[in-house]
């Protein structure tokens, strides 16, 4: 690794499981220190433990982040242990599946107060020390879902699109100051939530694999290195971007082939 975070404070959400817990890890190994949230106590102290066997250090606190005071006290609490905060990966989600005409206020209030409320309280929360450094990176994981329709999933399509403006939002105004914000759009990536689904599809996972354009799922590894370089001065110019993370998936065309598929 190239310690292309050394000295700077890091807060992951979501840090327990699956691609925050790879995020965390990742960026404890480029040096910096982390505040680590997740609505569950005992996977968050298993990932902080992953931290400290790496030789690095982290801060644990469990909490609902669509909470306005829960993100605000990941902000604090990383100001008052470290003096600063550098790097905000805003990773909670919540998709309830559900045909439109079927999803109830509670289930759509809940996926954006997940989705797009927890990072909106993050962002502000953070943004007030930012600024005072003139410094700072922002990550926010949205979904390929935010980038096209898909069926049984507008709720949390819905939330994901949000999280788009907001992040652009947040880039605009603060560039001038030397803060970014970009968001990620992973696709399918390989956890035990997704291997399960897909084990209960017709035929099982294979069917859908042969779907994608790079016949696998994306790894969580794979997300916590695009994770890095954004939260990294290497990539400084970049801000206000959606980054499609999802193997070719969001540049096929959605319509019948016209033409044969080329050979393997």
């Amino acid at each position: 690794m190239s310690r292309r975070l050394e000295g700077r404070v890091a807060l992951v959400t979501a840090a327990g499981t699956g691609i925050g817990r790879a995020c965390a890890l990742r960026l404890a190994r480029e040096g910096a220190a982390l505040v680590v949230n997740d609505i569950e106590v005992e996977p968050l102290e298993r990932v902080c433990g992953e931290i400290r066997e790496l030789g690095g250090t982290a801060l644990p606190l469990a909490g609902d982040v669509s909470r306005p005071e829960i993100p605000a006290a990941l902000v604090e609490a990383a100001v008052e242990r470290h003096g600063r905060l550098d790097v905000v990966h805003n990773n909670a989600g919540l998709g309830i599946q559900a045909p439109l005409h079927e999803t109830s206020d509670e289930d759509w209030l809940r996926q954006f107060a997940v989705g797009v409320d927890a990072a909106f309280f993050a962002t502000r929360a953070a943004l007030r020390v930012m600024r005072r450094q003139r410094s700072g990176s922002i990550v926010n994981t949205a979904s390929g879902a935010a980038l096209a329709a898909e069926p049984n999933l507008g709720g949390y399509a819905s939330a994901k699109s949000a999280l788009l403006g907001l992040t652009r939002t947040t880039a605009v105004e603060n560039a001038a100051l030397g803060i970014r914000a970009n968001v990620i759009c992973p696709g399918s990536v390989e956890t035990p939530t997704l291997l399960q689904a897909l084990a209960g599809r017709p035929g099982g996972a294979e069917p859908y694999l042969q779907a994608h354009p790079q016949r696998r799922l994306g790894r969580v590894e794979e997300i916590a290195a695009l994770v890095a370089f954004l939260a990294s001065d290497e990539s400084s110019h970049i801000n206000g971007a959606a980054i499609p993370i999802d193997g070719g998936v969001s540049a096929q065309r959605a319509a019948p082939a016209m033409y044969e598929d080329p050979p393997d």
